[in-house]
């Protein structure tokens, strides 16, 4: 089916919406410790926010679900997806405050993150199932652990015949084997897969990718940040490295979501595990050239040549 004849939407991301609190430090505090920082900036932010307007200003129908509170930082998010271009008739108001980031970076561009769930964490079962016209109209549907994992569940649990789920466990919590066994692929960082493997992670990218194939996913992604990403394409697949490109990073913050989000939309285009890596590698090393998340993403003109 080519992409026009497809009434839906390309990517439909689950998840969270944040309001990020960012300030800027010389290093990050050891326990104990007060340094002192910038200004404070307020940006839109959260793994699913992040996601949905990461697809968009590359060109992606995307639609979120998602939950916000009736507030400020709502608001914010709101307007920060309109303007992307996201469908937001799946955000739901109300139920508790935004979701809030407290995020400190330094200046070789690292960053430490703290959540607050609120309204993130009342984004429910019931939520999927009467979003259900948007799950089954969606292409692929891209996730994370920033909601609840019952939540998370009933999204793997209710996906269409022929849907695609990805999902990006972060932070990372023990998966149920259905949620593992509807990954096509599951995307993890190094942190997340030795989280997942526990002692049988061994040292290299590819023991990871066959330990978390092992769990049961269809196909498997580890990010490796400048070093690019290792996909794996179904169990007893071989592992292919995907290098990123050379930049010069300024800000990763929200760089993982940029390219979890341009993989999901070019899996859903109909490319290879394999070219839909490089796509994203190339997405995720321009975000990482400019401050902030959303506010870091390429649209698809910006997006570096291979």
């Amino acid at each position: 089916m080519v992409q026009e004849e497809h009434a839906g939407h390309d990517l439909l991301v689950v998840g969270s919406a944040n309001a990020d609190l960012v300030i800027g430090v010389e290093r990050r505090p050891a326990p104990g410790e007060t340094v002192l920082g910038s200004d404070l900036a307020v940006h839109p932010g959260g793994k699913g926010g992040n996601q949905a307007v990461a697809a968009a200003r590359l060109g992606a129908r995307t639609a979120l679900l998602a939950r916000v509170g009736d507030d400020a930082h709502g608001r914010l998010l709101l307007d920060a997806q309109r303007a992307a271009g996201t469908d937001t008739t799946g955000v739901l108001v109300g139920g508790a405050p935004t979701g809030v980031a407290l995020i400190t970076v330094d200046l070789s561009g690292d960053n430490s993150i703290v959540v607050s769930p609120g309204a993130n964490a009342r984004l429910t079962p019931a939520d999927v199932r009467a979003a259900a016209p948007l799950v089954a109209g969606a292409r692929v549907v891209s996730t994370m652990l920033e909601i609840p994992l019952e939540t998370v569940a009933e999204l793997a649990a209710t996906l269409p015949a022929g849907g695609r789920l990805v999902l990006n466990p972060s932070p990372p919590a023990p998966l149920p084997a259905e949620v593992l066994a509807a990954c096509d692929p599951l995307v993890v960082n190094e942190h997340e897969a030795r989280f997942i493997l526990g002692e049988r992670a061994g040292e290299l990218p590819e023991e990871w990718a066959r330990g978390l194939l092992a769990l049961g996913p269809r196909s498997v992604v580890v990010t490796l940040g400048a070093e690019g990403a290792l996909v794996a394409d179904g169990a007893g697949a071989e592992s292919t490295r995907v290098p990123s490109l050379k930049v010069e990073a300024v800000d990763t913050t929200g760089a993982g979501d940029a390219f979890t989000a341009a993989l999901a939309w070019r899996l859903g285009l109909g490319e290879s595990l394999v070219e839909a890596a490089r796509y994203a590698v190339r997405v995720g090393a321009a975000a990482v050239t400019r401050p902030g998340a959303q506010a870091s993403y390429p649209t698809a003109e910006e997006v570096p040549a291979p």
